[in-house]
Order: structure tokens, then C-alpha cells, then sequence
């Protein structure tokens, strides 16, 4: 028999009502082996995630304040959701022993991850699959960062002691014992390395839209959705901005080469959206997604003979190394060298950075623009697609959209362009209406 490894996002488990709908799903399919639940999400425009709410519980004690009140509102969540679900179950016990941890200072990650930790404890037993709490089975080296082969290791031989199980999503353990969580949206993440230890023949992520879109719907009007998209094509829209998939979730599963299908979990007949290691399909709109983000800034070099200058590259990015900054893009010409930056990042360090590069590569001029928007076209068909690029620029052109930046990937898989702030949206809209 195939095994699915399915996880549920929050809007997924909000509610009673909600449980109930994930439990039908994972029965109706006995493939549906392994379940990753995220914390209980927003029932209605209005509510506060779990997550939020405990984050919330932990700054008030850190601050040695009472945190009784906020408490009490989220054991009554789990507690309506039990009662709804007519569950012969008390989380009493475990309740005091959070209140307690987070009152004596257990930490931000270890209050964060309560949140999974109790809906997967309600799921198990609604659904009767046994519980493996994450932090058996999923592991952070000492320097905070992800420990994939041990987590593999470890997991593989204790899934493999039962026929069903649920683990609860976005945490793991430090090897001193403390929890360690995963960035926000890390369920996505966890569901990735379980898919990935079992062995799984296909990846399910339940959310509240039925796949992947081609734009997000809160600047693009009813964009169209995927029926395919590839990894790289994933990680690429993923990290300029498409929120459906956390984007460090792709590779546990692109290294196993397991396809991950996106469903709606109040839709679940839809098909949704597959993201597969390779495919030779291509979307008749020639692109696959738009994403984009703003508030960048763009620090531009200048020099003579700067493309002959060895090294010059190098001094230029150990100065922004040494303040642990990252940048986006690198375009470059033959006597000039942009660094694309988070302008949180450029606004904290702008007069010292320019003081070190100015002694570190001696550049003629040193340029210092804000409000940047990265807007990223992304499609396998682009490849092979002729005009690609002009219609892009043609939709920006005539929407009154002036281009700041253009930087083309190697693959030709993508296609970045920079425009202000204040143009983002038109720009996104622009360039959808274009192809869609």
C-alpha cells in the first residue's frame, strides 16, 4: 500500500467543525497514513490564532506579568473543541504543565509550540491514530539550525513501528532538551520531513485555497490556479512572496523526489495544485506564477574597470557579511555592482556600510536608493517561449510603471524586476493581465 503524509494547516482546525471535516478526509483514504496539524487558526475575520495568542502569554511572562486571563481564552478553544467533538478526554493535566513552563520561563519556542502539541493530542484521539510528539523525532543541531539526517534517521525507524500516526507540525529538539521551533508556517516543514522518512508516494498539504494561484488574491482579482508547478518553480515564487507553501519546506521532499499536492480541506473534491520534481507540462499562459515583495534598497557601486579588478566582488560582500546581511540580487555591469538588500537592514547600517565599502573597494561612487519592490515572473515555459521578456515589459510599460532593475536568472526559469513601492501593485496586475 502507498502512503500520503497529510498536514493541516490552522484555518484547517480552527474549530470543532473544522476537526471534524479533516477527520472525514483522512478516513476516506486508508493511504492517508501520517497527519501533521498546525495550531487552531482564525475561525472568522476577527479571531486570534493560537499560535498568536501564546505569543502573547509568553512576552506577558517574561515581563513577570499575570498571564491568567489570556490563558484561560485558550484552554476554553481546546476545551469547546473537545466538548464539540464529544471527546472522552481532559487536557487539564498538560494544561497546568504549559502554564507552569511558561510562568518559569521555558522559553518563546517552547510556549509557540503548544499549540501543535495540543491539536495534535485532539486529533489523535478523534481520529484514533497513536501521537508521536515531535520532539521524539524531529532534531536542531546546538547552533539552532535544522539537523535533516539525524531528524531522517531517527523518524524513519519510528514510523516504521506504526500503521498510522500524528506528529504534531513546527517543532523539535534542541540536543539540550529545550524545544526549538521552526520559522512561522514550519508545519509545512514538518509534514516535508515526514513525507520524506516514510517514504511517502505523495506529500498532501490541506490548507483553505483550493491549490496554488497564480498571483495573490489580495492584489490580483481572482487570479487562475495551478495544475502543476515544479520545485524550483515553488522555491523561487515561495521566497519572493507566495505564502500557500513555506518555502524551506521543498527539500526534504525534492530530495526524495515525493510530488506534494495542495488541496482545500472544505473543498476537497477539487484536484488543487501538484509540485513535482520535473515535468515536461507546460502552463498555456507560458508563465507559472507572479510574486513579489517590497521595501528593498539598492546600494549601487561604481568603478572604472571594476570587471577587471580580482577580487573586487569579494571585498565588496565580506563587508556586508561581517553585519550578517544577506542580500537578494546582485546585478551587475562592467563598471558598476548593485546590492539588493532588506531596507530594514539598509536604514540600520546604511552610514556604516558606506564607510566600509568605501575603504574596502574604493569605488568612484557609492549610490543609496529605497523603496524597492521586487516583482518575480517565474515559468519553465519561458525557456522556450520567444517574447517572453517584452511582453513582461511591455504590460509595466503601458500600465505607467517605470522598471528600476532587471535581473534575469541563469536558468532563464525566473525573471526579476524592480520597480517603487508605490507601483507594486499596479505592476503585479500589469504584468498578470498579460499572460493570464
Amino acid at each position: 500500500m502507498n502512503t500520503k503524509v497529510v498536514k493541516f494547516g490552522g484555518t484547517s482546525l480552527a474549530d470543532a467543525e473544522q476537526f471534524k471535516k479533516v477527520a472525514g478526509i483522512i478516513k476516506s483514504d486508508p493511504e492517508r497514513r501520517f497527519v501533521i496539524p498546525s495550531a487552531p487558526g482564525t475561525r472568522f475575520s476577527d479571531d486570534i490564532k493560537i499560535t498568536d495568542m501564546l505569543y502573547k502569554t509568553y512576552e506577558l511572562a517574561s515581563k513577570n506579568e499575570d498571564i491568567t486571563e489570556i490563558f484561560e481564552k485558550i484552554k476554553e478553544r481546546y476545551n469547546d473543541i473537545i466538548k464539540e467533538l464529544a471527546l472522552d478526554m481532559s487536557l487539564d493535566i498538560e494544561f497546568a504543565k504549559i502554564k507552569n513552563g511558561i510562568i518559569n520561563k521555558a522559553g518563546r519556542d517552547y510556549t509557540a509550540s503548544r499549540g501543535e502539541y495540543l491539536s495534535g493530542l485532539i486529533l489523535s484521539n478523534y481520529i484514533g491514530f497513536p501521537f508521536i510528539d515531535a520532539a521524539e523525532v524531529v532534531f536542531f543541531s546546538n547552533n539552532g539550525t535544522f539537523d535533516a539526517e539525524l531528524t531522517n534517521s531517527v523518524m524513519r525507524k519510528k514510523l516504521r513501528e506504526y500503521d498510522n500516526a500524528v506528529i504534531p507540525g513546527f517543532y523539535g529538539v534542541m540536543p539540550n532538551g529545550t524545544i526549538k521551533t521552526f520559522s512561522r508556517g514550519g508545519s509545512d516543514v514538518t509534514g516535508s520531513i515526514v513525507a520524506r522518512a516514510a517514504e511517502a508516494s505523495l506529500y498532501e498539504n490541506w490548507k483553505e485555497v483550493s491549490g496554488f494561484l497564480m498571483a495573490d488574491p489580495r492584489i490580483v482579482k481572482d487570479p487562475k490556479p495551478m495544475d502543476i508547478i515544479t520545485y524550483r518553480e515553488m522555491r523561487e515564487l515561495s521566497y519572493m512572496g507566495a505564502q500557500v507553501l513555506h518555502e524551506d519546506s521543498i527539500f526534504p521532499v525534492k530530495v526524495a523526489k515525493i510530488p506534494i499536492n495542495i488541496k482545500n480541506t472544505n473543498d476537497p473534491s477539487v484536484k488543487g495544485t501538484f509540485i513535482v520534481h520535473h515535468t515536461d507540462a507546460v502552463s498555456e499562459n507560458i508563465i507559472t506564477g507572479i510574486a513579489g515583495r517590497k521595501s528593498f534598497v539598492v546600494i549601487t557601486l561604481e568603478k572604472d574597470m571594476m570587471n577587471s579588478e580580482i577580487g573586487f566582488v569579494k571585498r565588496v560582500l565580506e563587508v556586508f557579511e561581517k553585519y550578517n546581511i544577506n542580500f537578494e540580487h546582485l546585478p551587475t555591469g562592467i563598471d558598476t555592482l548593485s546590492i539588493i538588500i532588506n531596507e530594514q537592514d539598509g536604514e540600520t547600517y546604511k552610514d556604516v556600510l558606506f564607510k566600509e565599502l568605501q575603504a574596502a573597494a574604493n569605488p568612484d561612487s557609492i549610490e543609496y536608493q529605497k523603496s524597492l519592490s521586487l516583482i518575480a515572473v517565474v515559468g519553465r515555459g519561458m525557456i522556450r517561449t520567444k517574447g517572453t521578456a517584452a511582453r513582461v515589459f511591455r504590460a509595466i510599460a503601458e500600465a505607467d510603471v517605470n522598471v528600476r532593475m532587471i535581473d534575469q536568472g541563469s536558468s532563464e526559469l525566473n525573471i526579476i524586476i524592480g520597480v517603487n513601492d508605490n507601483d507594486f501593485e499596479k505592476a503585479m496586475q500589469a504584468i498578470y493581465n498579460a499572460f493570464a
